[in-house]
């Protein structure tokens, strides 16, 4: 499957979380086995042998991020949202639109000079996936890149991320 065909099975959501925003549903990407398996082999196939380790962002990113790992045959570990991990982890606040989210990862997360990929579902501003890479970096590992199924190009979020290699399977304008 084609990547043109894959965002076919994105579904616009009109005034979702709030009016004037329009919410890109993955959800009939996930309810089809075939589409998915294809958005999983494009990012397998895009990082294939330039990553060791893969970091998944909650919570979405973890559904792309477990298949990934599955399908590489690679390492996975969690990006959370404040308070979700036990024992020592690195924090790493970020600002959202209206407000500012904190973000964890096990400080054993990943060994020092391994390549790790940060996955998520949307890029949009960039600055959930900014401070996942700030995480990594702590722990001595390299950021290889980002990879995100959706980018909404219109946030520029890719501009925040420009210091890392960026690959998205559907861009909208």
């Amino acid at each position: 499957m084609e990547q043109l065909e894959i965002k076919k099975y994105i579904r616009d959501v009109k005034d979702f979380p709030k009016v004037g925003v329009t919410f890109k549903d993955i959800s009939p990407l996930l309810g089809c086995p075939v589409a998915f398996r294809a958005a999983i082999e494009y990012v397998a196939l895009a990082w294939g042998g330039r990553i060791d380790a893969i970091a998944a962002l909650d919570a979405r990113g973890f559904i792309f991020g477990g298949a990934l790992a599955y399908a590489t045959d690679l390492p996975l570990q969690p990006v959370r949202k404040k308070g979700k991990l036990p024992g020592s982890v690195f924090k790493e606040t970020y600002s959202l639109e209206y407000d500012h989210g904190t973000l964890e990862l096990q400080v054993d997360a990943f060994g020092a000079g391994q390549r790790v990929l940060i996955i998520d579902d949307v890029l949009a501003t960039g600055g959930t996936a900014r401070a996942a890479c700030e995480l990594v970096r702590l722990t001595a590992a390299k950021v290889a890149g980002c990879a995100f199924v959706i980018e909404l190009a219109a946030l520029r979020g890719r501009r925040v991320l420009e210091e890392y290699d960026v690959t998205s399977l559907i861009t909208y304008p």
